[in-house]
């Protein structure tokens, strides 16, 4: 049993989008076949674009192990992976095991608005925790304010700036160098279209000792743009005053607002700092975001980049999956030439419909030229036919 399909005018990844995915709509020309219901280096940049104010970012090296590591994550750790979470926390115990600022409760550096990059979780009894820091269109953040007659710790879920905010607030207190305790006390949504606040429907005072808690600071950076605290429920938490390039762009695929411009951004920022040219790097990648729009066709979608995964290989071979049903997965497998310093030509000449060791052959012929516009080892970014664009993470390293 054979099915024809031939098309040279489609998108070229084959990758499945997360739950956050937000698309433009461009015209798709394949025709619908199936339907389906110590001395430590620093690295500074400045930025300038209307996408993030201008500001000076500064990690150092171990600094940026950590970063690197947090690049992919969905949900602030919910949908990390085991391997993911090894990362995580060998970073951190790195960090803490360095010298950052001594006595961070006693440095003004803790002060001020710290955004959430990363939490474990475990036992949490907050409700903003519980409910909101899982969630990748919120952006959730942490306020420090100890030098004033009136000290305290805010937890903030920013809904979107045309929305609003949740404000959870606690009374706080420095215990030492390291750990505030601090007592929740009062919420409130502050939504932009009402003139008033709406109190958050949490009784606080009869919550007793589950109202309140510690957080110990095990890391703050001497710049005072990264900061590691533990909990007094055993959580670990890792935040952020300035956030680098990826994230950002990252953050803009989640809330799935600006994401093309952000891009621009991105790609123009590396441009200006003197990056190399970029290589298509082998492993499995999976796409988070396309500007193509998704139709009623599983395989128009899977054809076109909008599902499944790619496998690229260093001997110049790709091979896409996309799980369909039921242990049904379609395959299709072609190769790749560097044709420029940024440019690929890619041939795809076969494909299947496979279910457990049996395969149903489709035939398929397509020559694509692909232009590679940033690659790290993390993320990537590509540009195909008909000039859409793709964004991937790498999910796994091809072990040879």
């Amino acid at each position: 049993m054979a099915v024809t399909f031939h098309a040279t005018n489609t998108g070229l990844h084959l990758n499945a989008h997360p739950p956050f995915s937000s698309r433009k709509s461009l015209p798709c020309s394949s025709s619908k076949l199936f339907k389906s219901s110590p001395k430590r280096k620093t690295c500074v940049v400045v930025i300038r674009s209307s996408v993030v104010q201008e500001q000076d970012i500064s990690f150092t090296d171990e600094e940026n192990q950590l970063v690197d590591a947090l690049i992919g994550i969905q949900g602030r750790g919910r949908s990390a992976s085991p391997q993911q979470l090894n990362d995580v926390e060998q970073a951190v115990k790195v960090l803490e095991g360095l010298q950052g600022i001594p006595d961070p409760t006693d440095s003004s550096l803790i002060e001020g608005r710290w955004q959430l990059m990363f939490t474990t979780r475990p036992g949490t009894a907050s409700p903003i925790q519980r409910t909101f820091v899982g969630v990748d269109f919120f952006s959730v953040f942490q306020e420090i304010s100890l030098r004033t007659n009136d000290p305290r710790v805010s937890n903030i879920v920013k809904f979107s700036e045309a929305i609003g905010e949740l404000k959870v607030e606690a009374a706080a207190s420095i215990k030492d160098g390291k750990r505030i305790l601090f007592r929740f006390d009062r919420a409130a949504f502050s939504i932009k279209f009402l003139p008033f606040k709406v109190p958050y429907p949490v009784p606080f005072r009869l919550l007793g000792d589950e109202a309140k808690g510690w957080l110990d600071t095990t890391y703050l950076s001497p710049s005072g743009n990264l900061r590691i605290s533990r909990g007094n429920k055993g959580t670990t938490f890792v935040l952020q005053k300035k956030t680098e390039p990826r994230q950002r762009l990252l953050s803009a695929i989640s809330t799935g607002t600006g994401v093309a411009e952000a891009i621009d951004e991105f790609i123009s920022l590396n441009r200006k700092i003197g990056k190399d040219e970029p290589e298509l790097l082998e492993g499995e990648w999976q796409m988070i975001w396309s500007s193509q729009a998704e139709t009623d066709s599983w395989l128009e979608n899977a054809c076109n980049g909008l599902m499944g995964k790619q496998i690229v290989n260093k001997n110049g071979q790709l091979k896409f999956l996309v799980d369909i049903v039921l242990g049904l997965r379609f395959s299709m497998t072609g190769t790749f030439v560097k044709s420029g310093g940024n440019t690929y030509d890619v041939t795809m000449d076969d494909a299947a419909i496979i279910a457990g060791p049996f395969g149903y052959p489709i035939e398929l012929g397509r020559k694509i030229n692909l232009q590679l516009l940033y690659s790290d080892e993390k993320m990537r970014i590509t540009r195909g036919y008909n000039d859409i664009l793709f964004v991937h993470l790498l999910e796994a390293k091809i072990r040879n």
